[in-house]
């Protein structure tokens, strides 16, 4: 068996401090986008995500560590667990680990979380804990994911935590400044006004667990992590090309033996290339198993932005949301559907299943960093 249990979930997002509170707002299609306040420097856009200060309380340069540190402790709870056990994995994604470092302070909150305030967070135990950081530009998350499977799979642990946080900072947002990513309208995915992203706040956490621990608790699980593929695309330096994207895909499915995906949770950002790429990517592979009627499709970055590192944590609270409740999410923002190529639709507002079986999430980064995962629903 490949499959390893989602067993809970932690997220605080501009939508609001809990996974319930983004899969409410993301039905009811909300956009949180407001002004940016408190970088200083000339961007070509003021429109950011912020989650509010009233819901992360964080001190200064401590804010991914707050969101971090919050969504983690979400996660243990909802999976059931008073603490992170004795011999676990603990995945920590984020653009630097670097710590008590001046250029990190300079930065604000450019540094990520430190290991030992997610350990106390967790009540771990820092000798019997092994602390992982991992980087993949925007699809470190699904990275993460990917590879705390095969961890728990290997049979290393029987339990992991993957946590990561986007905080609002100088230095990151310059990077996306830099390279002409940032809408000055608000990121609206797959719309044929389209004009680049939008840099959202957050923090996520997922706890993954044996099925065989999981049922020695007696744990539901949110779903099963069922199948994942990273690949790493190196002709592409920016952006993904559609035939990376369309492999990293199939070899998800391949992985996880499902020859059938009921809906397609897209990395898509706002920007026209992606958006584009990724459309013919998942018209592709739809053609390729046989689908009787166009795939659907939705992203959340039209609500809360791009979380960067920690892009990949709402789209699988959204994938299990839809598992749960058979509802497909929309695209918040969406309003004229760009030309999309046969065999794939772009959902502008929710739309009930007829079956929610299997849902593919997908997770794109700079360098070619490609991730896609296979969740599937958790039954009895």
């Amino acid at each position: 068996m490949t499959a390893v249990a989602l067993a809970g979930t932690g997220l605080i997002s501009p939508l609001g401090p809990t996974p319930a509170a983004f899969w409410q707002g993301l039905l009811d299609g909300r956009r949180a986008f407001g002004e940016l306040h408190g970088i200083e420097g000339e961007f070509r856009s003021r429109v950011v995500a912020a989650v509010p200060s009233t819901d992360c309380p964080a001190p200064a340069g401590r804010r991914k560590e707050t969101l971090a540190t919050t969504a983690a402790r979400q996660a243990l709870d909802a999976a059931g667990l008073p603490a992170l056990p004795d011999g676990s994995l603990l995945v920590v994604v984020s653009q630097t680990p670097l710590l008590n470092d001046p250029r990190a302070e300079r930065n604000g909150d450019f540094a990520g979380p430190r290991p030992e305030a997610l350990l106390a967070a967790c009540r771990a135990d820092a000798r019997r804990t092994t602390v992982v950081h991992l980087s993949h530009a925007c699809a470190s998350a699904a990275f993460a994911a990917s590879f705390a499977r095969d961890w728990l799979l290997s049979g290393l642990s029987t339990t992991a935590l993957v946590v990561g946080a986007s905080a609002l900072n100088r230095y990151e947002y310059a990077s996306m400044d830099v390279v002409k990513t940032l809408s000055p309208h608000g990121a609206r995915p797959f719309d044929a006004d389209r004009d680049g992203i939008t840099v959202g706040e957050g923090g996520g956490a997922f706890v993954l667990e044996t099925p065989a621990g999981a049922r020695a608790r007696g744990h539901r699980p949110e779903a099963w992590l069922s199948g994942a593929a990273c690949l790493v695309d190196t002709s592409q330096a920016v952006a993904s090309a559609p035939d990376a994207i369309r492999d990293c895909m199939r070899a998800a499915l391949d992985d996880a033996g499902v020859r059938r995906v009921d809906y397609v949770h897209a990395h898509a950002t706002g920007t026209a290339q992606g958006d584009a790429a990724e459309a013919e990517a998942v018209a592709e592979l739809a053609l390729g198993l046989g689908a009787a009627t166009p795939l659907p499709m939705s992203s959340h970055k039209g609500a809360i932005g791009h979380l960067l590192h920690a892009s990949a944590f709402p789209g699988l609270v959204a994938a299990a949301g839809f598992l749960r409740e058979a509802w497909m999410p929309g695209t918040p923002g969406l309003r004229r559907r760009a030309p999309l190529p046969d065999g794939v639709t772009a959902l502008a507002e929710p739309l009930r299943a007829t079956t929610a079986e299997h849902v593919l999430v997908n997770s794109f980064g700079f360098s070619g960093n490609n991730a896609s995962l296979v969740l599937s629903a958790a039954h009895g």
